[in-house]
């Protein structure tokens, strides 16, 4: 799994299309050496989109928004800070808690895990030997969560930048390679 490009904004990004920033394409480059020549699949946001079209796949596998981010509703495109002044206790339930809280007309952790979940079953049931599968921050911590068999607070703990790449693997249960692996 492969986090798109970053976006630099500063805020909650979840179902926004905002553009990836790929002006490094030193970094581009060296993520497309490290990748195997495998299939690739992305979120339908341009940021992954643009993202996996840099690196150059032989076979691109149509968009499945499925892989989206989280979708974070009305804190959308919002700051920690700005949500944190109206609204403290849901917001600190939502990182701190995760599960069942979701943001206002957004999705709960336990929603995206599902949705991101169903996507991965279904390329898993595909038998591709390899997939890239350039998706989000959110995205990619819920098959750490489901690949480690640890809680989302836990899953949480650990950070996905962009440009980097996840190791997962399924042979009748789920090894874990590198996390967050940055070229």
């Amino acid at each position: 799994m492969v986090r798109h490009g970053p976006t630099h904004a500063k805020t909650m990004v979840g179902w926004s299309d905002l553009p990836a920033d790929l002006s490094d394409t030193a970094a581009v480059a060296r993520l497309r050496a490290h990748l195997p020549d495998a299939p690739v699949v992305s979120s339908d946001l341009s940021r992954a989109t643009a993202t996996a079209d840099a690196l150059t796949p032989q076979t691109r596998l149509p968009h499945d928004s499925d892989l989206r981010e989280i979708n974070f509703g009305q804190w959308e495109l919002r700051t920690f800070a700005e949500v944190e002044a109206e609204d403290p206790t849901t917001i600190r339930a939502y990182w701190e808690t995760p599960g069942h809280v979701a943001p206002p007309d957004g999705e709960s952790w336990n929603a995206v895990r599902a949705r991101v979940d169903k996507a991965v079953d279904r390329y898993l049931q595909q038998a591709h030997e390899d997939l890239i599968i350039v998706a989000h921050f959110g995205a990619i911590l819920t098959q750490v969560q489901r690949a480690l068999g640890i809680g989302a607070y836990e899953a949480f703990s650990h950070r996905i930048d962009n440009l980097s790449v996840t190791q997962l693997e399924w042979d009748n249960g789920w090894r874990v390679g590198q996390i967050n692996h940055n070229l």
